[in-house]
């Protein structure tokens, strides 16, 4: 009884996270797909859920009346409150939220091994939504 619980609960939580469709799991460029120029471009993109909604809300009022009191904080860019607002849009409440948690996890002065640019002669760590 046990097992067949934990495997229901194991599928339903992979439910949540799965996209319609296939999508190539390799490499870093596998999003990039060749069009072809005879078919029409997509329709718009679906309207967002309304968690992702209520996130944006949050997220929107965290930089528009929170940070300017305290001012440019991180260390990355985007900044990573930006970051988990694009990451939202673009894979969803879920996925975009853990993938914001993990850049606030990294958020700290440590030394950057990928790439980075440089803003105000200050090196800044580069690192945009995948």
């Amino acid at each position: 009884m046990r097992f067949r619980l934990l495997v229901l609960i194991t599928l339903f939580s992979a439910f949540l996270h799965a996209r319609p469709g296939y999508f190539e799991p390799w490499g870093k460029d596998s999003d990039l797909r060749y069009t072809d120029p005879a078919t029409p471009p997509p329709s718009a993109a679906p309207s967002p859920s309304l968690f992702v909604k209520m996130a944006e809300q949050a997220i929107l009022f965290h930089q528009n009346i929170l940070s300017p009191v305290d001012g440019p904080r991180s260390h990355f860019r985007p900044s990573s409150s930006q970051y988990m607002l694009l990451a939202m849009r673009k894979y969803g409440f879920f996925e975009g939220f853990a993938l914001g948690c993990d850049r606030l996890l990294r958020e700290n002065s440590a030394e950057w091994v990928y790439q980075t640019i440089e803003e105000d002669g200050k090196l800044i760590k580069y690192d945009p939504v995948p």
